[in-house]
């Protein structure tokens, strides 16, 4: 299915809102579990969408050329799944449905949208209709007149990234049954992890038959064990049955309470329109005008993206499971004077990569899901004495490499977001960045703290590739150059940090670590290379070979991470023109393959793509473009920037979306940024962040300011004589008055206020 739309005409953009402009199916056919989103809300615990396939982390969830829906699950996240359930009629047993429920289903009548998805299960001739509150999964199904009502609720097996492990469902009220699925360890989630769940109906429960493993049992009041499932017959008449599911980490008793906190009523369509309501508000925060039709839809698809996969865990009343210990504990978040929580404690994929995306977009556009996420991350060090870079279940991942949250907790400080313990915060990067932190820790590297390399790093200013045999036996992604380079530019965001604070010694020892980048900068091959333990360069060295020595990326690619010090690379390289030239040179190398590595992650294996010296289909050369900027040439930064947003980000269709991984929205919020011209390329780290400018694809772009940390109510881009071929900046005034520079500061778009560009198909490079 291609989307190609036309110019946005002035009555379209009048009738649409930004929600109605999203386009859920983007990328749906290289689906990660996590990655399609339908009913749910913005960073929802439940996230309900059918399953057309469902074994593996990848491949898997809804994926649009799948044609069966093998279920609905309430459970989309990393490292976790939960509760699958499947609306059937059937009069066959038992026996014969848990091995052959599938139904195929057609896009033709399926409608999807922030907060709502509705299909028809065509074995069944069921309609089924699905929306959601953060902890409560709604459904509501319409059986054909006269057939069976039933619903099957499979309890094991295979579901995601997760095997399922014992499980409970007991009828426990004359219309409502409860229990618990079990998340069985994974390799990267080493714990058990329980979903709870509290499924009431609106009508009464005829009988129950249950089974596990081969075995079967009809009329039953419930089931437990392995491999187990509950087929549900629901009292007979002709209106649509309607279903609520409450969703906990906790328990069942907080399942129910999240329910009556939520959803305590029976009205799917006005549940529906809340759902709507809800993320057309968080949408709307930014709007645009200008542009194409597709080029508007896309860009509210992006930032639909930049607002899910990272996955509330505590319940309504701010309980949560804390599992950084032996055994799972219950715990409390902090309440305000009515009793509410002060934050959401959160399931999250790793912040690699976070510093150019969603640590640049939420706390400009959300800042109080940036001090939500801050306060998630210290309520893991206080359990379990680490602040994460990806936590699962209340658990360390040890997902990805390095200290990759401090950017994140540093850049909220320096951006005025200080609602959390500054002090703790501090404390808890520095362990992160000792010997003993996340930092001396590989990839999933749950057991030991040696494949970080941290020891060497200390010592010897970098990390050997490889590492010695006996300190690399466990842990992924053990690529010595590449941790190198994110140490030192972690260490360099947590100098700032230090030197916000008055901690004049720890800002110098910071700020000499963050020139380690230099230790693994090669003169004679001009990149930055691999070095054995005695110090020697490996060779023979290929400088495009996939992960040599470099994490999702190649040597080429990992020469530009020095976003700290653009200079300092410069110098290296034989002086700015130098680095500015050669760069070009790898834009327009990337450019004949798209600028990325294929078109799905996938690809990055393929041997003749993944030899590209820039990738924007991943993280770790995402900031390439903006590289010029900080070198002294925007004009090439506006170029190249707007040319791969025309390449990469500009798809409408589920065979394209982001060209690789999307990781819990980190190319949405790239897209994001870039599409509105703005980018940090420090991450915003420093005491006024600056944020350079890039080339707007719009006519006119609207943050709205939150006066809970900001002073300003909007800020506006404007950008005149904009178009395809117009994307250099010929001239800028700020509030009326001339800006001779390529970049903002944090307080100057905070404050509010307008800045306008004036485009030109020439570019102009005595503005910078």
């Amino acid at each position: 299915m291609s989307c190609v739309l036309t110019p946005l005409s002035l009555s379209y953009a009048a009738s649409k809102q930004p929600v109605d402009l999203v386009y859920p199916y983007l990328d749906s056919a290289n689906s990660r579990w996590f990655f399609f989103d339908s009913a749910s809300l913005p960073f929802g615990m439940v996230n309900l969408n059918p399953d057309t396939e469902i074994g593996g982390a990848w491949g898997s969830g809804y994926r649009y050329h799948s044609n069966d829906i093998k279920g609905i699950s309430h459970v989309h996240a990393w490292q976790l799944s939960g509760l699958s359930v499947m609306p059937l009629s059937s009069t066959r047993p038992v026996a014969e449905i848990k091995n052959d429920y599938y139904s195929p289903f057609s896009h033709d009548s399926e409608i999807v949208k922030p907060g709502y998805h509705k299909f028809s299960l065509d074995r069944y001739k069921i309609d089924v209709e699905l929306t959601a509150t953060t902890r409560v999964g709604f459904h509501r199904y319409h059986y054909a007149p006269n057939a069976p009502q039933q619903v099957l609720f499979n309890l094991g097996g295979k579901l995601g990234p997760s095997e399922l492990g014992h499980a409970e469902a007991n009828q426990v009220a004359p219309n409502a049954v409860a229990g618990y699925i079990t998340n069985l360890p994974t390799y990267r989630r080493t714990r058990p992890t329980k979903v709870y769940y509290y499924a009431e109906f609106d009508k009464d429960i005829a009988r129950l038959d249950s089974y596990r493993g081969e075995h079967v049992f009809p009329a039953v009041s419930g089931i437990n064990g392995l491999d187990a499932g509950l087929l549900i017959e629901l009292s007979h008449d002709a209106k649509p049955l309607l279903m609520k599911v409450g969703i906990s980490y906790v328990s069942v008793e907080n399942a129910k309470a999240n329910i009556d906190a939520e959803l305590s009523t029976w009205h799917f369509d006005k549940t529906k329109e809340a759902a709507l309501t809800e993320w057309n508000t968080w949408l709307e925060k930014i709007t645009v005008k200008g542009g194409s039709e597709q080029q508007q839809r896309r860009f509210y698809t992006d930032l639909w993206h930049a607002l899910q996969g990272r996955r509330i865990i505590s319940d309504a009343n701010g309980q949560y499971v804390d599992q950084t210990g032996i055994d799972p504990v219950i715990k409390q978040l902090p309440l305000n004077e009515k009793g509410v929580p002060l934050f959401n404690h959160h399931n999250s994929d790793s912040f690699w990569g976070a510093q150019w995306t969603i640590a640049t977009l939420w706390p400009l556009v959300y800042p109080s899901v940036a001090s939500d996420f801050t306060n998630s991350l210290l309520t893991y060090y206080k359990d379990g004495s680490m602040i994460p870079r990806g936590p699962s279940g209340g658990n360390y991942t040890y997902v990805m490499t390095g200290a990759s949250s401090t950017p994140f907790i540093v850049s909220n400080y320096m951006k005025g977001i200080r609602d959390f313990d500054v002090e703790t915060a501090y404390n808890g990067l520095t362990y992160n960045h000792s010997d003993k932190g996340i930092m001396a820790k590989a990839g999933y590297e749950h057991y030991t703290k040696t494949g970080g390399g941290m020891r060497h790093y200390l010592e010897k200013g970098y990390i050997p590739f490889p590492l010695p045999p006996e300190e690399s036996s466990y842990g992924n992604h053990r690529r010595g150059p590449g941790q190198t380079l994110e140490n030192a530019y972690q260490d360099f965001t947590l100098a700032q940090f230090a030197n916000a604070l008055g901690k004049e010694n720890d800002y110098q020892y910071f700020l000499k670590r963050s020139q380690n980048y230099r230790n693994v900068f090669d003169p004679e091959s001009g990149f930055m290379r691999p070095r054995n333990v005695d110090g020697t360069w490996q060779t023979p060295f290929d400088p495009y070979q996939y992960e040599n020595g470099f994490v999702e990326s190649n040597p080429a690619q990992g020469t530009w991470f020095v976003p700290h010090d653009i200079k300092g690379l410069a110098e290296l390289m034989g002086g700015e023109a130098v680095l500015i030239e050669r760069l070009d040179r790898d834009f327009l190398v990337a450019e004949k393959q798209g600028f990325t590595s294929g078109t799905a992650h996938a690809d990055e294996t393929i041997e003749s793509l993944r030899r590209a010296p820039i990738n924007y289909g991943n993280q770790p050369s995402m900031q390439t473009a903006f590289i010029f900027s900080a070198a002294g040439a925007p004009w090439k930064t506006q170029k190249w920037s707007r040319r791969v947003v025309d390449a990469v980000y500009s798809h409408l269709s589920p065979e394209r979306g982001y060209n690789g991984d999307e990781d819990q929205g980190l190319m949405g919020a790239l897209a994001v940024l870039m599409k509105i011209g703005l980018f940090q390329l420090t991450g915003g780290v420093e005491q006024d962040p600056i944020y350079y400018i890039g080339s707007p694809i719009f006519d006119e772009i609207t943050l709205s300011l939150d006066n809970d940390y900001f002073t300003g109510k909007q800020f506006t881009i404007k950008t005149l004589d904009n178009g395809p071929d117009n994307v250099f900046v010929e001239s800028a005034t700020l509030n009326g008055e001339p800006l001779n520079r390529a970049y903002l500061l944090h307080s100057e778009i905070t404050n509010g206020g307008e800045l306008v560009l004036q485009m030109s198909s020439t570019p102009n490079p005595s503005w910078r």
